[in-house]
């Protein structure tokens, strides 16, 4: 048995680890370096006398005395937690990194603006925001959160409705008054769209155009949906944009919005494990604390007059 004293800080590091599964990943998380990781996890080990670890080139797996240990660090962790937060009233104790990846509509043109906050009420946390068109493989710790139109068909994850959001078809005033009219749904036959590259689309929530016409295609392709913003105000065709994001060309103007218009959701994903840490619940409630406050910032119609901002 071991005789070394067991220092309860240890417990952060172990968790960082054990929901990491890598030490540079866990560095990152703690606000450490790998070499500091390493060195608490084996010093833990010591003062236990257990193995927690197994060590292989993927990564680090829990032990049997691992997994064992894993429920009575995290309840620790939510005791300290809450600890942290009666003695502070906020979290500003917390230090490490917290990875939000999210679309790129919500993560430029709503979350960027507002994120600094979260930044400034905790001053030893690093938040790093990815608004990268792609998936992002929670399963692998590539995020600590996602922000998503798609839930993950298998895995231990937690996730929860953020709000929905509606897009329309829109042209620029210019190219609308020298097209030809738009009176119906077939009349959009007649005029090219700027949309995804088509072997890009990642989720089928992103295939906007089949659902609009069932043969419409996009003739000017790209993977930003600021290019697409910006090809259609120079006056390129049309594109389907969430209305959040068109209101911020004054110059777009929605086609047919009666007639035309999708619904998507936003949903905030995250692994069930790392879904338990401080730096993770506190970026959780910081995000639901901005929808709430955010109003109708996504389901607002064209039609209405606060739109233009």
């Amino acid at each position: 048995m071991s005789t070394l004293p067991f220092d309860w800080n240890d417990l952060r590091f172990f968790l960082a680890v054990a929901r990491s599964r890598t030490i540079s990943l866990a560095g990152r998380r703690t606000g450490t370096d790998h070499a500091t990781v390493s060195r608490r996890i084996s010093a833990l080990e010591a003062a236990l006398g257990l193995q927690l670890f197994e060590r292989n080139p993927r990564g680090y797996n829990l032990t049997q005395h691992g997994e064992a240990l894993l429920g009575m660090a995290s309840a620790i962790e939510a005791q300290a937690v809450l600890i942290e937060e009666t003695a502070a009233g906020q979290q500003q104790g917390l230090a490490g990194a917290v990875r939000i990846s999210t679309p790129e509509g919500f993560g430029n043109y709503f979350l960027a603006a507002r994120i600094g906050a979260l930044a400034t009420a905790h001053p030893r946390l690093v938040v790093e925001l990815i608004t990268i068109q792609q998936i992002v493989a929670l399963s692998r710790r590539e995020a600590d959160i996602a922000i998503t139109m798609t839930l993950p068909a298998s895995g231990n994850f937690v996730q929860e409705r953020l709000t929905d959001y509606r897009l329309y078809v829109y042209g620029s005033r210019a190219y609308l008054a020298s097209a030809p009219p738009i009176r119906s749904k077939e009349d959009l036959d007649n005029h090219p769209f700027t949309g995804y590259v088509n072997d890009l689309i990642f989720t089928r929530a992103l295939n906007y155009l089949p659902e609009i016409r069932p043969h419409l295609h996009a003739r000017l392709q790209n993977s930003s949906l600021y290019a697409q913003l910006s090809a259609t105000v120079a006056g390129f065709g049309l594109c389907v944009l969430p209305a959040y994001v068109a209101c911020t060309a004054a110059d777009l103007v929605a086609v047919l919005p009666d007639e035309v218009s999708l619904n998507r959701t936003y949903w905030m994903v995250a692994d069930a494990d790392m879904a338990e840490t401080a730096q993770v619940r506190l970026t959780q409630r910081f995000l639901r604390g901005l929808l709430a406050e955010a109003g109708n910032f996504f389901t607002k119609s064209p039609a209405d007059p606060s739109e233009r901002t």
